[in-house]
């Protein structure tokens, strides 16, 4: 019997210098070494100079400043702010999951949340809204919630009418659950979280771009449970009627005359250049020479 017998033959596997280099066929792999652990914060990150650093205090210390200028420019006003914050729901409609989104409507303004994605009967928005100046006998929230479709209309899912507690205007912070309505049945549709609080002060720079919106809801149609909530708008202006220049009168003695000047030229030609001309003859056979012309 005759074992196999292995002999290690060098390969020559590059060439510098004038040397030449081997490798053994029999040599056993690398192996791979694996860093377990999350990175530091400051990893491939590059440290700020000193300029940059006091510059980013300067702009830091610039913006302080002109929030305390603008705040003092500005006069005290009452702010409802209230938060959307989340919702349970007793049913799930349609075929798949859920897209919800909250529309609030105080008075004439609406305020829409972010639509909670795959949200179901368990949505979560946290979304808070700034409402300064509260108009004069606007004590009523309208809350409803909608299912955001692709192919049809958003579907109103949910709704609740709700008056603003009196502990809010005590500068008091209410954090309540409420019932919701829809085809379950009143207040069997689940329950929405919201938070409201009030304050007076001055309005704030990063609150000017939460300006509601102002929606016209469609003619003849209120939601179930609702009164319906006058829109506001601007009246339309009225202009004054454009007066229309009146028509030159030409008499048939000129009309004749220019047209017996250019027998070439069709007669309704040269009535229609007599009257651009407002039915000066001159003006008229200057144009009517030009169009020879040319």
């Amino acid at each position: 019997m005759f074992f196999p017998f292995f002999i290690p033959i060098p390969f020559p596997c590059d060439m510098y210098r004038g040397r030449r280099y081997y490798i053994d066929h029999r040599s056993t792999p690398l192996r791979s070494t694996v860093m377990l652990g999350t990175l530091p914060n400051d990893f491939l990150r590059v440290a700020p100079t000193q300029i940059q650093t006091q510059e980013e205090a300067d702009r830091a210390a610039a913006m302080r400043l002109q929030h305390q200028m603008y705040a003092q420019s500005q006069p005290n006003v009452g702010r409802l702010q209230m938060t959307i914050a989340s919702a349970v729901l007793n049913k799930n409609y349609g075929m798949t999951r859920m897209d919800p989104y909250v529309r609030v409507r105080l008075g004439h303004y609406v305020y829409e949340t972010q639509t909670d994605v795959n949200g179901a009967k368990n949505p979560r928005w946290n979304k808070t809204f700034q409402v300064y100046q509260l108009p004069k006998g606007i004590n009523t929230v309208h809350i409803e919630i909608f299912d955001e479709r692709t192919l049809t209309d958003d579907e109103l899912i949910a709704w609740v009418n709700l008056t603003i507690p009196e502990a809010v205007f005590q500068s008091e912070v209410v954090d309540e659950w409420y019932s919701l309505t829809g085809k379950l049945g009143d207040g069997q549709e689940g329950t929405i979280n919201i938070v409201m609080s009030y304050e007076t002060g001055p309005i704030l720079p990063q609150d000017l771009n939460m300006r509601p919106v102002i929606m016209m809801p469609p003619s003849g149609y209120t939601y179930p449970g609702y009164a319906s909530v006058p829109v506001y708008t601007l009246p339309p202006t009225h202009q004054p009627p454009v007066s229309t220049p009146p028509q030159p009168v030409i008499s048939a003695e000129d009309l004749k005359q220019v047209e017996e000047m250019f027998p070439d030229v069709d007669a309704e030609v040269v009535k229609s250049v007599l009257e651009a001309s407002g039915g000066n003859k001159e003006a008229a056979i200057n144009s009517l020479l030009q169009i020879q012309d040319c």
